[in-house]
């Protein structure tokens, strides 16, 4: 069975920082023609919460081409984009850290760079801030 990411893959050119620019690309990027996501019995603060965690798996498999993270292997970085709540603003992108754990469990929004990790955090702000913050 295909991954996401391979079902999509054709003969991608170029950076994959110049061809993901919206969530919209990250799909096209996956070959994800459609998406329904009907979240039936939460609030309206929940479901969008939920959506943009959903839209944040699929934008970071496709910034990551096809890498999946090992958790079992702690020498191995993880990077992921790094937040500042700032009262009455938001949130603002502060930077990318790395994360090793040696656990078979472990988050689907890491990335295989500080470059993509970072990336994220400015071009997707947005999502990012829809999923982290409480409404």
């Amino acid at each position: 069975m295909k991954t996401l990411y391979e079902k999509g893959q054709g003969q991608k050119k170029g950076k994959v920082t110049d061809r993901i620019k919206t969530f919209e690309d990250a799909c096209k990027e996956l070959g994800i023609d459609k998406i329904q996501m009907e979240l039936i019995g939460l609030d309206s603060g929940d479901s969008e919460s939920v959506e943009s965690y959903i839209k944040l798996i699929i934008i970071a498999k496709a910034l990551n081409e096809g890498w999946m993270p090992d958790w079992s292997d702690s020498n191995q970085y993880k990077y992921f984009p790094w937040f500042e709540h700032k009262s009455g603003f938001g949130l603002s992108y502060d930077g990318c850290d790395y994360w090793h754990a040696s656990t078979s469990v472990g988050s689907r929004l890491c990335f295989k760079s500080s470059e993509l990790a970072e990336y994220a955090g400015k071009q997707f702000g947005d999502i990012y801030n829809n999923y982290l913050s409480i409404k």
